[in-house]
């Protein structure tokens, strides 16, 4: 047939073996089983947890973290992978300092007599595997993770509590304008059982293990105890990542969180006024987190336990941006949502420390957190490049919007929150500086944005002027970020995080005058917002003249400038700065309305002298005479 086609063909004897072209055989596979053939799939490599000789006492460790404060040992542990009843893992006892707490008898129940499993310190590529199985998380087609946090899509500040102790209620900030509202010892306790009954119910629980700042000299090591793999990387990211040599030598933990987010507490508990609840016990040094799944709360319940720790060991702790020009000069960035903080600080000619949290020290400044929580709402490549491109595989995005087939996230998209976030490793940023240290700051910027309209674009401040505006933390509102705005609203925020702070502004404000002036730094009150006209009249301030002023004070050429004072407010304006028009330097030159204009600067100046009456009578350190100054430094 093949003939008749015109095909050539060869004829081959039947008693000679067929030649092959290639031979792609292989010998059998070893495995005698598909458990066993997945077992040679993971190839073991050197622990990037902890070894198998310090595993036990790891365990133990977590063991006695967990422990019930009614009971006498811990829930029984067993690691990954290891299979339950191949050992019986010893309990350990705890000795609790019972106070005047009456400690109820304990009877073995349910929990007794089951295991749980211990995800320590895994990578995120492991983390991805089990968070994949949680409802509402989703790979994005860059690789990130996108994750939901339930019906709290930010903080909850009215829930947050600290436990108010005879040493707390001399130490901590309360009353008018404190974010720290009071519970006692019993209710902490009532709650942090509640929070450990719900992890130790579960067949596995995921366990961080990592530190807080970059300064070897005041770093904190935490413990992390969570029921999401969401949560763990989210605090993989945000924490700094130990080395397998220190997960080795971690040791007892100096803080720890209970995240029970999923679990709400009990809403007739003494204090409690809903069904969540994030609990700060400085004492027993424990984080109890119920009834919210939102990530930031870990985050910034470490922050303010910071605010706590760090000035008690001579150390400043700050919200703010920073970063670090070729020649080693640091500026850092105060400011409120909204002002460009990020943005500014995140700048691609210059190195970046941190985005958020930071210690200034007799070392120099270090950032406290391992990774960076941008906002992402309107993200594109052309506004934030870095940011953009840090979303990838490790990255959690929360609360984003996406197409289901093709798994592109639309940024643009607000049906679930304006609040969507990125977390990811500072390592994502290209030019972030590993290790986050820096030397002193030279510059220290305070951003505010103005939607009335009548600060100037850029102003030099004296040191008691900075502490002024420091202590004010000072930003509006405008109309369609709130429902019910209808014109600019000012808003004020100690310190630029005043829901952060455990003591008294005037505390943190004495530690940055000594600084400052210990180290020469300069303070400068840039506006972010409107010039022309307040908010619906006037144009937002351009980004381009706003990083030329930035890039002017980096640079040190505004210490040189010619300078005019400004009535009531006192501000210092430089006549000029190269790049930016010099009309809109001086405020009342771009308004049409000079009437207009001077009502509003009087308005926003009572604004400012209202809000500063509760912090009159506090002193600025032992300085009498600095106390005066700033109270002089105000709107007059």
């Amino acid at each position: 047939m093949a003939k008749a086609l015109g095909i050539p063909f060869r004829v081959f004897a039947l008693n000679k073996p067929q030649q092959v072209c290639h031979d792609d055989s292989s010998p059998p596979i070893s495995a005698k089983s598909i458990d066993e053939l997945h077992s040679l799939q993971r190839k073991v490599t050197k622990p990037s947890s902890v070894s198998v000789a310090n595993q036990h006492h790891k365990l133990d460790s977590i063991s006695t973290t967990l422990t019930p404060f009614s009971a006498s040992s811990g829930p029984k542990l067993v690691p990954k992978d290891l299979k339950k009843g191949v050992q019986r893992l010893k309990a350990i006892a705890t000795n609790h300092s019972t106070n005047h707490i009456e400690v109820p008898s304990y009877l073995p129940d349910d929990v007794d007599l089951k295991y749980t499993t211990v995800l320590y310190n895994l990578s995120p590529a492991e983390l991805y595997e089990y968070a994949l199985h949680e409802e509402g998380s989703f790979m994005t087609s860059s690789g990130a993770l996108a994750t939901l946090s339930g019906a709290r899509t930010g903080r909850s500040p009215k829930d947050k509590r600290v436990v108010k102790d005879e040493v707390t209620a001399e130490e901590l900030w309360w009353g008018e304008g404190s974010p720290n509202i009071e519970m006692d010892e019993h209710t902490f306790l009532i709650n942090r059982e509640r929070a450990v009954d719900y992890l130790t119910s579960l067949d596995t629980v995921f366990v961080n293990d990592q530190f807080l700042n970059w300064d070897p000299e005041n770093r904190l090591k935490v413990r992390i105890i969570s029921a999401r793999a969401y949560h763990s990387v989210f605090m993989h990211n945000m924490c700094i990542r130990p080395t397998p040599e220190e997960l080795e030598n971690f040791g007892t933990p100096d803080f720890t969180i209970y995240n029970a987010g999923q679990f709400p507490c009990n809403r007739f508990t003494n204090y409690m006024n809903s069904t969540t609840t994030v609990d700060v016990s400085l004492a027993r040094k424990e984080i109890v987190i119920l009834g919210t799944q939102y990530a930031g709360e870990m985050k910034k319940g470490l922050f303010s336990v910071m605010h706590y720790l760090m000035p008690k060991k001579g150390v400043l702790s700050l919200h703010s941006g920073c970063n670090m020009g070729k020649k080693g000069d640091v500026s850092l960035f105060f400011g409120l949502s909204g002002t460009g903080k990020t943005t500014l600080s995140t700048d691609p000619n210059r190195y970046l420390i941190g985005d958020d949290e930071h210690c200034w020290s007799d070392n120099g400044i270090s950032n406290i957190e391992g990774g960076c929580y941008a906002k992402c709402v309107d993200l594109s490549p052309e506004k934030e490049p870095d940011i953009w491109n840090a979303i990838k595989f490790g990255t959690i995005l929360e609360n984003v919007v996406f197409d289901m087939h093709t798994r592109e996230v639309d940024y643009s998209e607000k049906s679930i929150t304006e609040n969507t976030r990125a977390s990811y490793p500072i390592e994502f940023i290209p030019n972030a500086k590993i290790p986050c240290v820096g030397p002193h700051p030279k510059n220290v910027i305070l951003l505010a944005c103005d939607a009335f309209g009548v600060l100037p674009p850029v102003s030099k401040l004296t040191l008691p002027q900075t502490m002024y505006h420091f202590i004010s933390g000072y930003t509006a509102l405008v109309a369609g970020t709130e429902e019910g705005i209808k014109e600019p609203r000012a808003t004020f925020s100690a310190c630029f995080g005043a829901a952060f702070l455990m003591l008294h502004p005037a505390k943190y404000a004495a530690m940055l005058a000594e600084m400052m002036k210990k180290h020469g730094a300069t303070g400068w009150l840039v506006n972010t917002g409107w010039s022309g006209g307040s908010y619906g009249v006037g144009a937002r301030m351009k980004l381009k003249y706003t990083r030329t002023i930035i890039d002017a004070i980096n640079s040190g050429s505004l210490l040189n400038a010619n300078y005019t004072d400004t009535p009531v407010f006192g501000l210092h304006i430089p006549d000029t700065v190269e790049g930016v028009p010099s009309e809109i330097l001086h405020p009342q030159n771009t308004w049409s309305d000079k009437k207009a204009y001077e009502e509003t600067l009087q308005k926003l100046a009572g604004l400012f002298r209202k809000n500063f009456k509760k912090f009159e009578g506090y002193n600025i350190g032992d300085n009498t005479k600095l106390t005066e100054d700033i109270l002089a430094a105000g709107p007059q």
